[in-house]
């Protein structure tokens, strides 16, 4: 349960977050999982993985949407070369925008008139947004609802973690040991909200030589990573490249094209929560 049980009058009689007073509730949808991805800073690919692990869930055959909570860098309809306008239904539920492969997309660039218009909000702002982004949109049925969250630990993560029902979080990180000690930060923060993690991808930890397929470190080996993981109690999920091809598709708006092989451990858990 979110951390929000820990100062409710209503705790000890409470056996589940279905019947929580203090998480919002959305009843205009049936979403059977909800998985954030995370990390402990910026620039690290988390949208990325978002992109590749949603359209990776939508060849497997589920129904999959994407809240683009990172508000001030909203980066999701840009990967699936999505444009327009959000638009309410006669209930006044904001209308998820579809991708071609039918992955559910809201995000705040999908509101604004220009992509490139900045958002100069404070916290209390943007985190009343991402609530709207749960409480307020239609989303239907969904097998997978994947958040991309914002970096850090800050406001928006926090209104996640204590508003929105979360059955799990996936780390993102790079090989580096200053990335470890935020990916901790991160780490100690889930826990703290009691929020299972998953485990962790790390992105970016090698390319491929073009002709002979050698795997080159550009950030060392993952020794400092597999280390911090391993300290943590948590588990390497998937190990990517840094690919320019699928970095091309996805600023292309191709992130759907992206071919397989990628993130399958990740996906493989998350279809097993499933059931």
């Amino acid at each position: 349960m979110s951390s929000v049980c820990d100062s409710c009058p209503s705790k000890s009689g409470c056996t589940s977050q279905d019947s929580c007073p203090s998480l919002n509730k959305n009843t205009n949808d049936n979403i059977k999982l909800v998985i954030g991805v995370a990390s402990g800073k910026g620039g690290v690919g988390k949208s990325y993985v978002t992109s590749v692990l949603a359209s990776k869930l939508s060849s497997m055959g589920y129904k999959v949407g994407i809240m683009d909570a990172d508000v001030t860098g909203p980066s999701i309809p840009k990967a699936f070369g999505l444009k327009g306008t959000l638009y309410a239904n006669e209930e006044q539920k904001m209308v998820p925008m579809e991708t071609k492969g039918g992955i559910k997309v809201v995000s705040l660039n999908l509101l604004l008139p220009d992509e490139e218009t900045p958002v100069i909000w404070r916290g209390p702002v943007i985190s009343g947004l991402v609530q709207q982004f749960w409480t307020d949109v239609d989303w239907g049925m969904l097998d997978v609802l994947l958040i991309d969250m914002p970096p850090g630990t800050g406001d928006v993560p926090l209104t996640v973690f204590q508003t929105v029902r979360i059955d799990g979080i996936v780390l993102v990180s790079t090989p580096q040991d200053l990335v470890s000690m935020i990916v901790a930060k991160a780490r100690n923060m889930a826990q703290q909200m009691n929020v299972n993690i998953l485990g962790i991808v790390d992105n970016m930890s090698y390319i491929k030589c073009p002709h002979c397929d050698e795997k080159i470190y550009l950030f060392g080996d993952d020794k400092s990573l597999n280390e911090a993981a391993a300290k943590a109690g948590l588990n390497i999920l998937d190990t990517l490249p840094l690919d320019p091809g699928s970095t091309a598709k996805v600023d292309d708006g191709k992130a759907e094209e992206i071919g397989d092989g990628i993130l399958d451990v990740t996906a493989g858990i998350i279809e097993g929560m499933l059931g």
